[in-house]
């Protein structure tokens, strides 16, 4: 049995707030989203530099924080 998301969709629209996530020291804020997929989370994308045996190279960020069971939510009608 798939987990139940503790949210509504109405709750998560008006409470959910940027969720800021630090990535190699560097602080970045995740944007509030709803996916297309139906789920409810964050979504996180933007560069970074990473050193690499003293090189700094640079890398692409893409992450979703997605809210386990969102997804079975009742949809907008």
């Amino acid at each position: 049995m798939a987990a139940k998301s503790p949210v509504t969709r109405e709750e998560f629209r008006s409470g959910a707030q940027p969720v800021k996530v630090v990535i190699n020291d560097i602080p970045m804020m995740a944007e509030v989203k709803e996916f297309s997929t139906g789920s409810l989370g964050w979504y996180l994308n933007g560069k970074t530099l990473i050193d690499v045996g003293g090189k700094q190279v640079s890398v692409q960020i893409g992450m979703n924080l997605t809210i386990v069971g969102s997804k079975d939510l009742p949809k907008d009608e």
